[in-house]
């Protein structure tokens, strides 16, 4: 169905399309770079990465892959940053609609990472993706953690 990062992005862009993003892209070439070999890249979004809905040029893709939630944002003239979280660094997500746009803050155990402007009809799917992976995650490391005593 799609076979890169660009093109998830792309098709939630146009499936909900308040959603504020540019260069996505550039920013989707961060997430392909940092790809594990047997990584599965099964869902994928564009947001602001920052806390202020006023800020509109911070654009960073989000993926959620088959062993963690990965964050590339593409600078605008040289470098990149790039954060993962783990399903064992995962605490919680946060979810905050406005009139317009949402909020998402995933909460780790070292930090809040917050994503803004997102279409605020995107919310209930992206919740659903990133808890319903999290909570299944999490069950198999317990699993694993419990065979390994």
């Amino acid at each position: 169905m799609f076979e890169s990062c660009f093109e998830r992005v792309e098709a939630f862009k146009k499936k909900f399309p308040l959603t504020v993003c540019w260069r996505i892209k550039k920013h989707s070439e961060i997430i392909e770079k940092h790809l594990n070999p047997n990584e599965q890249l099964l869902f994928a979004f564009a947001a602001q990465l920052n806390e202020g809905k006023w800020h509109l040029f911070d654009t960073a893709i989000i993926a959620l892959t088959s062993e963690r939630i990965i964050i590339g944002h593409k600078g605008l003239i040289y470098g990149y940053n790039f954060i993962t979280v783990t399903p064992d660094m995962y605490n919680d997500l946060t979810i905050k609609a406005g009139l317009i746009w949402g909020t998402i803050i995933i909460d780790t155990v070292k930090e809040k990472i917050t994503l803004s402007n997102i279409d605020k009809n995107a919310l209930p799917e992206i919740e659903t993706y990133i808890t319903t992976f999290m909570e299944e995650a999490k069950k198999q490391y317990a699993r694993r953690e419990k065979k390994g005593k």
